[in-house]
């Protein structure tokens, strides 16, 4: 988005800047009012922003729209961010927060995955485990497989998704993550077990299918 403005060569790592020192110039121009500073800000982080909010939502113009609404939020509130959490990390915050809210207007019935089974010794399982090795690699990333995950990914239920979007699409640490949604780190690992289960079940039958046909070729 535009043109990448030099600001004393800040670094990026999956969306969240890594150097401190760089961020820090980066944080003190923002909130003196420098508008090349934010331009710069919205051209880091905004791929990633949209990303969570499409995986959240589903639907390209609210995702957008959340876009849009994040950087606002952010341009508006600046000057009360106090640096305890990196930028990168406040900004998923508003992001996943505006996109939550949305879904929980839509008032949407939930697929009931929230409640995976246990096994004896109390250890979630997913009712059918397929090994997704035996699936050659292109299999597993042709757009066909691409649009199941997505939707297996929009079914979770939000508490599930939202923390499966951040860790393990966006690849914020178990930290960030529970920085973002506001839980604690034990909470983010159980749910992140959770969504994964979850998803290993609804995707199984899918892929199952695809190993026979692989078998039978």
């Amino acid at each position: 988005m535009g043109t990448r403005h030099n600001l004393s060569n800040p670094t990026a790592s999956k969306g969240i800047t890594d150097n401190v020192e760089d961020e820090a110039v980066l944080l003190s121009r923002l909130q003196a009012g420098d508008r090349a500073a934010f331009a710069y800000l919205v051209e880091l982080h905004s791929p990633h922003v949209y990303r969570v909010a499409l995986k959240l939502l589903g639907d390209e113009q609210e995702a957008e729209e959340v876009l849009q609404e994040t950087f606002l939020r952010a341009f508006e509130k600046i000057g009360q961010f106090e640096g305890r959490a990196r930028l990168g990390t406040w900004l998923y915050r508003i992001a996943t927060n505006l996109a939550l809210m949305r879904l929980r207007k839509r008032q949407l019935p939930t697929v009931p995955l929230d409640e995976p089974l246990s096994g004896e010794d109390g250890e979630e399982m997913p009712r059918e485990l397929l090994d997704w090795s035996q699936l050659p690699e292109e299999e597993l990333l042709s757009a066909e497989a691409r649009a199941e995950m997505d939707a297996a990914i929009a079914a979770l239920p939000e508490t599930l998704r939202s923390v499966f979007v951040l860790r393990d699409i966006e690849g914020l640490s178990t930290q960030e993550t529970a920085d973002v949604l506001g839980l604690s780190v034990p909470a983010v690992k159980s749910r992140l077990l959770r969504a994964r289960l979850a998803l290993r079940e609804r995707l199984s039958e899918y892929f199952a299918e695809r190993v026979r046909q692989v078998d039978h070729a």
